[in-house]
């Protein structure tokens, strides 16, 4: 991964067999980013995503292998309990198939593109057990 930084914007590549949600994790980390923005593209060979099934209230996921172009990643980074906490959906596509949800983990098979627009900000998560979700706590 190499990124490059001015003021609140970050631009960063992300290199064939990186795994995009621990690095944006470790950028997080080491650039003390505590809430942020995030847009990308890419290419994949392997990734998971998936559903909150809103009954049982459990993430179902599924892996898929092969060739796919990461049309669109977007979503944020805030904190939990202290820690980076992402949450970004996406959409893939091969030849054959469009596939999307909330995204587990992507490994990169040419490169990753990611803009991530740091937010002076710091918005906390916090789970809720009525959904299932991780929502956002605002410190007043």
């Amino acid at each position: 991964m190499e990124y490059i930084r001015k003021e609140n914007e970050i631009v960063v590549r992300l290199d064939k067999g990186e795994e995009l949600i621990s690095s944006l994790l470790t950028l997080a980390q080491k650039e003390n980013i505590l809430t942020a923005s995030i847009t990308g593209l890419g290419a994949s060979n392997k990734f998971m995503v998936g559903i909150l099934d809103l009954n049982t209230k459990e993430f179902k996921g599924k892996t898929y292998e092969g060739v796919y172009e990461i049309t669109n990643i977007v979503g944020n980074l805030t904190t939990k309990e202290d820690k980076p906490y992402l949450h970004l959906h996406t959409t893939f596509a091969s030849l054959d198939t469009v596939v999307g949800g909330h995204l587990a983990s992507a490994y990169i098979s040419a490169t990753a593109e990611i803009f991530i627009h740091v937010i002076d900000l710091k918005v906390d998560r916090k789970f809720d057990s009525n959904t299932g979700l991780n929502l956002f706590k605002f410190n007043h």
